[in-house]
């Protein structure tokens, strides 16, 4: 068994840029650092827009399996990675269980990203409840906390 220090996700699909924003912007104000936070969609302008005004950076071109090229950036994006470019190959659906989700899980993710949907995880145990909580109230479908045990 393969032991990685991922830690603790809570990710949501938001249906839009528009909508992603309106999320984010309620988590910084909830007080969640800009470090915490992992933006990824197919890469547009607008994301890119979202991903600087969000980070305070630019995002970096990802290229997921079944996407194709993405805009990405946060610690969500070097745990699913990986050394051996892991989103390449496996895309969302091979590489969400290294967070603690299960394939349908990552299925889901990798459809409504492949959608124009706007990926958001927030990394970080204390607060995951508090982190789920406003995914929902902003639209962040299929939100949910990365059950993470620590193994591979």
């Amino acid at each position: 068994m393969i032991q990685i220090e991922a830690g603790l996700f809570t990710v949501g699909v938001f249906q839009d840029v528009t909508w992603a924003q309106k999320g984010l912007q309620a988590l910084q104000r909830a007080g969640f650092p800009p470090e915490s936070l992992t933006i990824m969609a197919k890469e547009t302008p607008e994301v890119a827009r979202l991903i600087q005004d969000s980070l305070g950076t630019g995002g970096e071109v990802v290229q997921l399996a079944s996407i194709g090229a993405a805009l990405a950036r946060g610690p969500l994006v070097g745990v699913l990675q990986g050394a051996s470019g892991d989103l390449g190959s496996l895309g969302l659906v091979g590489t969400m269980r290294k967070i603690g989700f299960q394939s349908h899980d990552g299925r889901i993710f990798d459809t409504l990203t492949g959608r124009g949907g706007v990926l958001v995880a927030i990394k970080g145990e204390a607060r995951a409840a508090d982190a789920l909580a406003i995914l929902h109230s902003y639209g962040g479908g299929n939100a949910a906390i990365g059950a993470w045990g620590g193994r591979v």
